[in-house]
């Protein structure tokens, strides 16, 4: 994919995914092009997919999610049936952030965030162990955060 991709794209990228509010001139400056062409590989990196969308990131903890958990979830082999409704229904649920699916002894890695252990406790009993065709929740709780990038190499 990075193939595909010349330098002054590649350090677009990189620009755009330190800082996603820069104006075209300031990205311009920064990755040694005018403005115009800049503003075109921009657009066609948009256009293609590459670049999926640009955000705000928020610190979860200034907010109040003090809490992260990883679940993996093993659905019942009954459950399989339900892999639809299974990922319908963590779709609703705004404390999960990401849902992998996995080969191997459990089905899904889940990335949750919660207020504290009693929300989280709250959430598994009251919606996650709900879920149809789930056979089995393991929580581990993270006591910190070494390391969270949202940047790819590029």
């Amino acid at each position: 994919m990075t193939d595909m991709l010349d330098p002054f794209e590649r350090k677009i990228l990189a620009e755009l995914q330190r800082d996603a509010s820069l104006t075209t001139a300031e990205l311009a400056k920064r990755v040694g092009l005018s403005a115009s062409p800049c503003w075109r590989r921009v657009e066609r990196l948009e256009k293609e997919g590459i670049i999926a969308r640009r955000v705000a990131l928020v610190d979860r903890r200034k907010i109040g999610l003090n809490t992260q958990v990883f679940a993996q979830v093993k659905l019942s082999a009954h459950g399989h049936a339900h892999l639809d409704e299974f990922t319908r229904a963590i779709a609703e649920l705004p404390e999960v952030l990401e849902a992998y699916v996995l080969i191997g002894v459990f089905d899904f890695m889940l990335r949750i965030v919660t207020r504290d252990i009693d929300a989280y406790e709250r959430l598994f009993f009251d919606r996650l162990s709900k879920i149809p065709g789930v056979q089995e929740i393991n929580s581990t709780v993270a006591l910190s955060e070494i390391k969270s990038t949202t940047a790819l190499p590029v």
